[in-house]
């Protein structure tokens, strides 16, 4: 008697640890028996997902997680517990969703599957994407495409984030993907997809008032929608045509779109379905938790059968197991108190997450607005020099050549200021990227000294270089930044140096194989820097002092821009001076050797006068002020010229004209500088192409050499630089391609 009712205690303790044990969601099951009709009832459910029959969907996925459980395949019962998820976050019953993905998370403790764990970060991202958390979904989803390469859940990875870019406001990545997923062939829901891509474009285009692109899409949508019974996606885009209709003022196919959407949603959602929906979803979740307290049952039989063959043990049992149910108590209430610690936690998280997004949106604010300043100031500052130097060159009397040459001198400050802060700027947004190029150090060293002597000169300065010739001769790194670092190391200390000298050194550190370490130093006798100045002298817009800006004028930018590009090369500028004394500033530079090349005879185009008389050039130029300059600079040298207004004028003037050179604009309305000159090079290869154009901070040199440049003039120009490179492209043309 005694054994009896210890069995029926027993058992009954079993049931509420059972039921505690489904609640902390730790069910778990390992086997790899794979059952092929799992598929069949798993695909049946997504076809009843896609249109909205969450009744039906529900029913046939829980015959494929009874098959799977059946024949103990974990991995398929994980992936019905992540479709039972989706489906009840569907239904907007976020408890039951967690319940299920927490059972799969349990599962994937116990087998190595990638594909579980990616769609577990998945269901993640959507939870935080309907909570707001834009960038925590994104990071959780660029998780699980690390996971798993599957076509299908690539997909609709796609597709959430498509929608979290459009939430966001990131038109072109939301465009990428939505068009993408236009053309997918996916096995499972290519029409679905689509159609969810064709409603996100016509969200995308009725945001960025493109009405009548945003109405195609949404017919697209609702047509393909109809077609294949997605009820859902039906309602969306009555909804969305009957938006963008009333924004046009078409409010009659507006009011007619309100109509089929009433209909609709009348046929759809009548009070016997939404009921019969939510009694299936709640009588699936109480089988499912039936159905655990049932194999908890069958443990008990088990142990039952064996309560006969002693009291003792059964008594142990009993008091083991209430143990056990009262930790489970303990831990249920521990539960409750994280709980509530998270929510507490996320609440702090999303503070943390607007700070960031709203510094985030102030620094992309900054870098547009400095680099369309930048970019748009060239335009008329181009008109200040060529006309300046127009005029130079129409003998002016000795008063006007003063004011002139002031005006050149003002013209040629402001410029040096544009092109530091687009440099800046682009370090700033990492538009910059070291290369890895072939040179030689001690020619690089020599060509910035000698664009310098002038300046030197008038300071009565001498610029020494002492250079080590142990430093080998072949280089691998990026000479065009080592230029500008050394351009404005040396420009900075000639500027700051009177009846002195400047000293530029090279030493090799040391040689290991084909790494090299190199010591550079930039000295001077000029006027030094205090130790108070020298704390923010690598700052924007920092000289050491007010009197100091008016002096030696300049603009502060230089060290900023020398401290950045050696970033890039993960070196760092440093300085020692003496007020009054001079300055050092020195750094270490790592670089990789070419060994085995053998120097050659260098061979370079010499600067000479050309005789440009009876060449005929097309001038691509949408500004009329810039077109006007650029044809007197030309008809100067007795160089006739065409004007196109457009991209598309200078494609058709190409083809039925035959000119000696092209200097195409690169920013220009309509297709730009850069698609013309691709259209062009399809049917003429040899006319030198030379780009003229203000670069702007997103503008890429390599970008027009690969759309078949041959060369790049930044405006505003030195005209002699202007001169030299038309000569150069039409007359040096045969030599350059004999000396690459």
């Amino acid at each position: 008697m005694t054994i009896k009712i210890a069995y029926k205690t027993i058992k009954n303790i079993f049931r509420l640890f059972a039921l505690l044990l489904i609640v902390q969601g730790t069910y778990a099951q390992t086997n790899d028996t794979i059952q092929k009709n799992i598929d069949y009832y798993f695909e049946q459910a997504i076809e009843y997902k896609n249109r909205n029959e969450l009744g039906p969907a529900l029913e046939t996925l829980d015959k494929a997680a009874e098959i799977a459980e059946k024949n103990e395949d974990v991995k398929s019962l994980v992936d019905c517990y992540h479709m039972f998820a989706v489906l009840y976050l569907k239904l907007g019953e976020e408890e039951k969703a967690e319940f299920y993905s927490d059972r799969a998370n349990v599962l994937l403790r116990g087998v190595e599957y990638p594909y579980g764990s990616a769609m577990q970060k998945y269901l993640e991202a959507i939870r935080l994407y309907k909570e707001g958390k834009n960038f925590l979904a994104i990071y959780f989803l660029e998780e699980a495409k690390q996971l798993n390469n599957d076509r299908n859940f690539f997909n609709n990875i796609s597709l959430a984030e498509g929608n979290i870019y459009l939430n966001l406001g990131k038109y072109d990545g939301a465009s990428k993907n939505f068009n993408s997923l236009i053309i997918n062939t996916d096995p499972k829901e290519k029409d679905y997809l689509t159609t969810r891509a064709y409603l996100g474009l016509a969200k995308m285009n009725y945001l960025i008032d493109s009405l009548d692109e945003s109405i195609v899409m949404g017919q697209n949508a609702l047509k393909l929608a109809r077609e294949k019974e997605f009820s859902d996606e039906v309602l969306e885009a009555n909804e969305q045509l009957g938006m963008t209709y009333a924004k046009l003022g078409k409010y009659d196919l507006a009011y007619e779109r309100s109509l089929a959407l009433l209909k609709f949603r009348d046929s759809l959602y009548t009070s016997d379905k939404a009921l019969n929906v939510a009694n299936t979803g709640n009588k699936i979740h109480v089988e499912q938790l039936g159905d655990e307290i049932k194999r908890q049952d069958i443990r008990l039989e088990e142990l039952g059968q064996s309560a006969n063959r002693s009291e003792l043990a059964v008594i142990l049992t009993s008091a083991f197991l209430m143990i056990i149910s009262l930790l489970a108590v303990s831990l249920y209430r521990n539960n409750q108190i994280k709980l509530r610690t998270n929510d507490l936690l996320q609440t702090k998280n999303r503070e943390l997450q607007y700070a960031k997004d709203a510094a985030v949106n102030a620094m992309e604010a900054k870098t547009n607005f400095l680099s369309t300043v930048s970019h748009e100031l060239r335009t008329p500052l181009y008109a200040v020099t060529g006309l300046t130097h127009l005029l130079l060159e129409e003998n002016p009397s000795e008063n006007q050549k003063e004011h002139l040459k002031a005006l050149k001198f003002s013209g040629d400050y402001l410029l040096n200021f544009i092109n530091d802060i687009l440099q800046i700027n682009k370090i700033d947004a990492n538009k910059l990227e070291t290369l890895k190029i072939e040179f030689n150090l001690k020619k690089v060293l020599k060509e910035v000294i000698d664009s310098l002597q002038q300046s030197a000169k008038a300071n009565n300065t001498k610029i020494i270089l002492d250079y080590d010739e142990n430093i080998p001769g072949h280089l691998l790194s990026d000479p065009l930044k080592l230029s500008q670092v050394f351009m404005n190391l040396v420009g900075n200390a000639i500027k700051f140096t009177k009846n002195g000298e400047v000293i530029v050194i090279a030493k090799l550190i040391k040689k290991e194989e084909e790494d090299v370490t190199l010591y550079f130093e930039v000295a001077d006798t000029g006027i030094g820097i205090s130790e108070e100045q020298q704390e923010n002298i690598f700052e924007g817009f920092e000289q050491g002092s007010i009197q100091i800006n008016r002096e030696y004028g300049g603009t502060g930018l230089g060290l900023t821009i020398v401290k950045s590009l050696l970033g890039l090369f993960e070196s760092q500028i440093q300085l020692k001076s003496v007020l009054g004394e001079g300055s050092s500033f020195f750094f270490e530079l790592k670089v990789k050797s070419k060994e085995g090349v053998v120097d050659d005879i260098p061979f370079e185009i010499t600067t000479r006068d050309y005789d440009f008389k009876g060449l005929h050039i097309l001038i691509v130029e949408d500004n009329k002020i810039n077109q006007v300059i650029t044809k007197k600079m030309l008809s100067k040298k007795e160089i006739t010229s065409d004007i196109a207004n457009t991209g598309t004028e200078a494609i058709e003037m190409v083809k039925k004209n035959k000119y000696d050179a092209i200097l195409m604009d690169i920013h220009m309305p309509g297709i730009s500088g850069e698609e013309a000159t691709i259209e062009i090079r399809k049917f003429d290869k040899d006319t030198p192409i030379i780009a003229l154009t203000a670069i702007s901070l997103d503008d890429s040199l390599e970008g027009f050499y690969a759309a078949g440049c041959n060369d790049v003039v930044t405006k505003p120009f030195k005209p002699e630089v202007f001169y030299q490179k038309i000569g150069e492209n039409i007359f040096d043309k045969d030599l350059r391609n004999t000396a690459s």
